[in-house]
């Protein structure tokens, strides 16, 4: 059994309201399985499961608790040169990391965020000269009113996310993590597909890590670029792999339970 299936004690079919008859295979699992292997996965691995569901948006509940441990978890292992480095403010670049790294665990092709542009507003403001009174000119050509010109904020559609306020993070390749690769077609004389380059073939655009720098550097004024390049970038990597370690920790465990 995948973790995929626990989703479905979330999002129940409706009623059946035909005469056919349910399945009645021997390795078909109810609505008490599921919550039985729920209630056992959880027990052995609650930071994954809480990281899971939280994945794929079940509740915000899991999502702060899948935050709450993933910092628990970087204030143990947090290298001394990091922990040097923060100081006093270890605990609140802790926390930070944690929500970066979730974030990027947490994307798909699917996945839509808050514009950085117009901030969510789907408006973007800027001073503008507007023309409260044109003026009047008369026939021969001399100005008797003078236009009335102010400098005022005025309210534009961002371009970026076109008014919606959010943007995709879906790549070119159209979530596909596939493109076609031309050459090899027409030596080929079949379709032929190679990963995308801008996304490594996973369909979406991760969050740059230099997002989490400057999010650090307001608590650490005095973190460095290459300081950070080399003692906090690789640490910050190791968060996220943890999370899809914790994630495949639950498929081991279904497999187990469900045996």
């Amino acid at each position: 059994m995948k973790s995929e299936y626990l989703l479905k004690a979330f999002a129940p079919s409706s009623v059946s309201l035909s005469h056919d008859i349910k399945s009645t295979a021997p390795d078909k699992h109810t609505g008490m399985d599921t919550a039985a292997m729920l209630a056992m996965v959880g027990d052995d691995a609650q930071f994954g499961l809480h990281a899971f569901l939280a994945k794929h948006d079940v509740s915000k509940a899991d999502k702060i608790k899948t935050i709450e441990a993933l910092t628990q978890y970087a204030l143990k292992t947090a290298p001394v040169l990091v922990v040097k480095a923060a100081g006093n403010k270890l605990a609140p670049c802790m926390m930070i990391l944690a929500k970066m790294a979730f974030e990027d665990y947490a994307r798909s092709a699917g996945s839509t965020g808050e514009c950085t542009e117009c901030q969510g507003k789907g408006m973007v403001y800027c001073c503008k000269p507007v023309v409260k009174h044109p003026g009047i000119i008369n026939r021969a050509g001399e100005v008797v009113i003078g236009a009335d010109i102010r400098e005022e904020m005025v309210g534009e559609t961002c371009r970026m996310c076109k008014g919606k306020g959010k943007i995709a993070y879906r790549c070119a390749c159209k979530g596909r993590g596939k493109i076609p690769d031309i050459k090899q077609t027409e030596l080929q004389g079949v379709p032929v597909f190679r990963n995308c380059p801008r996304c490594s073939g996973r369909g979406y655009k991760r969050m740059p890590s230099s997002v989490a720098y400057a999010a650090i550097k307001h608590l650490v004024p005095e973190l460095t670029q290459p300081s950070w390049s080399r003692n906090w970038k690789g640490y910050y990597e190791s968060l996220i792999g943890q999370c899809y370690l914790e994630e495949r920790q639950i498929d081991w465990l279904l497999k187990q339970v469900a045996g």
